[in-house]
């Protein structure tokens, strides 16, 4: 129990991006990823700057979401998002990609807004989100290798708004990017299905129930 206790804590990202989160909702999520030694909590941008003061000194990281969820901003947009992000305090960033730019075949244009972002957040860990629901298997590949090509550290399933992570899909990247982490998230809500993940190869879990997977492990 104690072994796969850490082990599941150590991977996780708490996960709170809902509209109407508060700041008291934040202070509970920053104090919960305190308690469990929690890899990072990831929030909206307005949420950077206080999670990040929450956070100071602890070891656990804030993510910042970028793009999120539909990934149709502009590439200038989400290049000024993560800049702004990290210069508040944000360790990782997790971009979702331009979707309709990769399925339309535009994949220089993917590849250059992964740059773009790349480059606007010096020093912190790069999570570039795939959408994996909204794409074939190919098309998987493609946006793995172009995230790969452009400096991210690693690739991540879902938003959690168009499908959700499958171990068949965290496999797949492990084979195709083996030297990227793979971040598991969306439809993540027990622990059996966490450990799955990361007996597949996930290195990271994105959930907002995080505390619920803790107590299946505990009880």
């Amino acid at each position: 129990m104690e072994r796969k206790l850490k082990l599941l804590s150590s991977c996780i990202d708490h996960t709170n991006l809902k509209a109407d989160a508060t700041r008291e909702d934040i202070a509970l999520l920053c104090s919960e990823a305190k308690e469990f030694n929690f890899a990072a909590v990831c929030v909206n941008a307005w949420h950077v700057q206080f999670a990040a003061r929450q956070l100071s000194g602890t070891g656990v990281k804030v993510a910042a979401v970028v793009g999120f969820p539909l990934g149709a901003t502009t590439s200038a947009t989400k290049a000024f998002e993560a800049g702004e992000a990290v210069q508040n305090g944000a360790g990782e960033i997790d971009m979702v990609i331009n979707i309709a730019a990769l399925k339309g075949g535009l994949t220089r244009l993917v590849k250059e807004e992964i740059i773009r972002v790349r480059q606007s957040a010096p020093g912190a860990l790069l999570k570039v989100i795939l959408e994996t629901g909204l794409l074939s298997d190919e098309e998987k590949g493609t946006a793995a290798m172009l995230a790969r090509e452009s400096g991210a550290e690693m690739v991540k399933t879902s938003t959690g708004f168009s499908g959700g992570a499958t171990v068949a899909d965290v496999a797949l990247f492990r084979e195709i990017v083996p030297e990227l982490g793979v971040k598991a998230s969306g439809g993540i809500r027990d622990a059996v299905f966490a450990l799955e993940l990361i007996t597949a190869g996930a290195v990271r879990i994105g959930s907002s129930s995080a505390l619920k997977m803790i107590e299946e492990i505990e009880s």
